[in-house]
């Protein structure tokens, strides 16, 4: 990672969502390689188990379906033990207008409300950081529509990711702000993969789309591997809190990772603090840890 130096995470355990494939194994597989015990949390324990066989290093696979609260719910609540990384990698992108099991709009309720309880429900045990992968088609959102999160009546597919993953911004500013007025020592950071190679994103809505993005993974993007770099950095390297990484060449969709620029929306601590109170609403989750006294 242009002489970026990895440290030995030997006797500590991550949580990966969504390392089944993609972005995911790529994380698992170099998390692993530090000496990382990483937990794959996936939705299908038959893929997940096919992708530990491919990754060397100590590895465990557990069940985790983030659009079906109670999955995450269940998964917490079999958590013992001191959690060094909790990964929340998992998502779906410009998907045909559905809902969770929960009844919210699917790309809300996965990529944000379902790591939103995860990571909740699991702080008392994290003990270094919580790192969300957004995407830099956050800047595509001009806020959260706090009147219609669910998009009815207005749903475009990728209106809906980019809100998601503009929340998924706001969250990881409002978690660092709770944090340091908890004093916690966690850390809480965010990334995105530029234009990496996934199956993510083969489950466009549109067949021409699915086309046009197929082609561009072939010309265009980076490896998953690549892709999966920028999470590692903000994991492991000296950032500040709320950092977000990406890489840091062809205006942020190529190359080594780096801090990266984010739109104006993104920075809004009051569409932070909105968002969180509405997503304790939504899930019945709160933040655990009490503010440290002044």
């Amino acid at each position: 990672m242009d002489a970026v130096t990895l440290p030995d995470l030997s006797g500590r355990t991550a949580v990966v969502t969504g390392a089944n494939s993609g972005l995911g194994v790529e994380t698992t597989r170099m998390l692993a390689g530090m000496g990382a015990r990483v937990v794959m949390a996936v939705r299908d324990v038959d893929k997940g188990r096919e992708a530990a066989d491919t990754v060397r290093g100590e590895t465990e696979v557990r069940r985790l379906d983030l659009a079906d609260l109670a999955s995450v719910r269940a998964f917490a609540q079999e958590w013992e033990g001191d959690l060094h990384l909790l990964i929340n990698n998992a998502g779906v992108m410009a998907i045909p207008e559905s809902r969770t099991r929960d009844g919210f709009e699917t790309q809300f309720g996965t990529n944000h409300l379902g790591h939103f309880a995860l990571t909740n429900l699991l702080l008392e045990h994290v003990t270094g950081r919580v790192v969300t992968v957004s995407s830099s088609l956050h800047r595509m959102a001009p806020g959260i529509d706090f009147d219609n999160v669910d998009l009815v009546g207005r749903y475009t597919p990728y209106r809906a990711y980019a809100q998601s993953k503009l929340a998924n911004m706001l969250f990881t500013l409002e978690l660092q702000r709770r944090l340091m007025d908890a004093g916690s020592p966690v850390l809480a950071a965010a990334s995105h993969p530029g234009y990496a190679a996934t199956r993510l994103q083969s489950h466009s809505s549109s067949r021409i789309q699915r086309g046009l993005l197929a082609v561009g993974n072939r010309i265009f993007a980076q490896s998953a591997a690549a892709g999966a770099l920028p999470t590692i950095y903000a994991a492991t390297q000296d950032v500040p809190g709320a950092a977000y990484a990406g890489p840091k060449n062809l205006g942020g969709q190529r190359g080594a990772p780096a801090l990266a620029g984010r739109s104006e929306a993104a920075w809004d601590g009051v569409a932070a603090q909105r968002l969180w109170t509405l997503s304790e609403r939504l899930t019945g989750v709160t933040f655990p840890l009490r503010a440290k006294p002044d």
